[in-house]
């Protein structure tokens, strides 16, 4: 039950996670929709903890490509799913950073004592994203719909012309700079100087470990099947530096270093985390794997190109550190979501640069991450938080994690979890 205003904080801890396999768009995923996948990870969760038929005290989640009628996506999720229809839901998005942020939305809540057990996180159909009409078109059937008689509604479109009737593709881009994520990042990948092998290496190192995680069986409880896929489909355990060394690039012009094999592909999946309050967990013996400590959250004046879009993670993490009296050697595990292999090579330098320190890069993604499994926007947050908690939880008490994950519109999401 909350608590009253006023009383002392309480943990608010991870208690565990599911989530869909992760797949390229265009694949196994395309006929399937955000509610589709949203509502199948839910009701993994659901049944691993023992869930069905009862109360959440709130799901909080998002996606990042919404239709229209997707305006009450988590609430629908639910009432679809397994869980107690009287579970209320909200939507939250933060670009990449929706996932980490719609799990600090919940945690927070639990620390205040106005939730005890909530479901955090997020999902995203690059499959499915929304067509756009061009704006000619768009306003003729706007009039038409207010028409009230025939021949005004075929007026209505008298002023459209054939170039109107071309839809606008997809795409993800940067409203201020016109420049997609990966032109920006491409950008920054120049200006750090961040090298074709070191990105292919760490790429590498990502496929790599997120195999050996699949293969001794690290995500049977944090994984549920979903269309007959059962494992990440991007992940490519048989690739070798010398294969990811024959890609052409595909950002950065012809003498560019950033390849499909150095950048996340569009993905389809979904991710949730199940958050209580600590002492609620321990009594309906539910694991405690770690609680949420902190987060903070930064943005980058990117807009200007006096400073880099994907490189906020640099911001925020000082702040964080500092509040909490840690340095980078206190971590046991340090996650920086794969956006590009150059996003996170780039990170690593600018925190080096600003007096944070260096990391051990024997501790950062240790299970592999985006490059590896994937990236559905919404919906990395819920992935990186699940395993992570894991992690820390085998690693034992006290033992403590970083997340940094980077967002469109220059900002970034930080968080610190530790085992309990």
């Amino acid at each position: 039950m909350p608590q009253s205003p006023g009383a002392s904080l309480r943990n608010a801890v991870i208690v565990g996670g599911n989530r869909t396999p992760f797949v390229k768009s265009g694949g196994a995923y395309a006929a399937a929709s955000n509610q589709d996948m949203l509502t199948a990870a839910i009701d993994g969760l659901v049944a691993r903890f023992g869930l069905a038929g009862q109360k959440v005290d709130e799901v909080v989640a998002g996606a990042v490509l919404k239709h229209t009628r997707d305006f009450n996506l988590t609430r629908e999720s639910v009432l679809g799913s397994a869980l107690d229809p009287h579970t209320p839901a909200v939507d939250l998005q933060q670009a990449c950073g929706t996932g980490l942020e719609a799990v600090i939305y919940a945690a927070n809540k639990i620390r205040l004592g106005q939730a005890t057990t909530a479901i955090a996180g997020g999902v995203d159909s690059a499959s499915d994203a929304p067509i756009v009409v061009k704006e000619g078109l768009r306003r003729a059937l706007l009039k038409a719909s207010y028409a009230r008689k025939p021949l005004d509604r075929v007026k209505a479109f008298t002023a459209v012309r054939p170039a109107d009737l071309a839809p606008v593709p997809p795409a993800v881009v940067e409203p201020r700079t016109g420049l997609s994520m990966g032109e920006s990042q491409a950008q920054t990948t120049a200006k750090w100087g961040i090298t074709r092998q070191a990105q292919d290496e760490l790429a590498l190192a990502s496929h790599r470990n997120l195999a050996r995680a699949w293969d001794s069986g690290f995500f049977d409880d944090l994984v549920t099947p979903y269309l007959k896929v059962a494992k990440d489909k991007i992940l490519r355990p048989e690739t070798t530096i010398e294969a990811l060394g024959k890609l052409r690039p595909v950002f950065g012009g012809q003498d560019g270093t950033m390849t499909a094999g150095n950048s996340t592909a569009l993905t389809d999946g979904a991710a949730v985390v199940l958050l209580a309050e600590e002492s609620y967990a321990r009594e309906h013996h539910w694991p405690v794997l770690a609680r949420v400590v902190d987060a903070q959250v930064a943005a980058s004046d990117y807009v200007t190109g006096n400073e880099d879009l994907l490189l906020a993670g640099a911001r925020a993490i000082p702040e964080l550190l500092e509040r909490n009296g840690l340095g980078l050697d206190d971590f046991t595990y340090i996650e920086i979501h794969e956006a590009f292999a150059s996003t996170v090579l780039a990170t690593l330098a600018a925190l080096e640069q600003n007096g944070t320190g260096t990391v051990d890069r024997a501790k950062l993604n240790v299970h592999g991450s985006s490059l590896a499994a994937g990236h559905p926007f919404a919906a990395t947050g819920g992935r990186i938080v699940a395993t992570l908690a894991k992690m820390l939880a085998e690693k034992g008490a006290g033992s403590k994690g970083l997340i940094s994950i980077c967002a469109a519109g220059g900002m970034a999401v930080t968080a610190i979890l530790e085992a309990v």
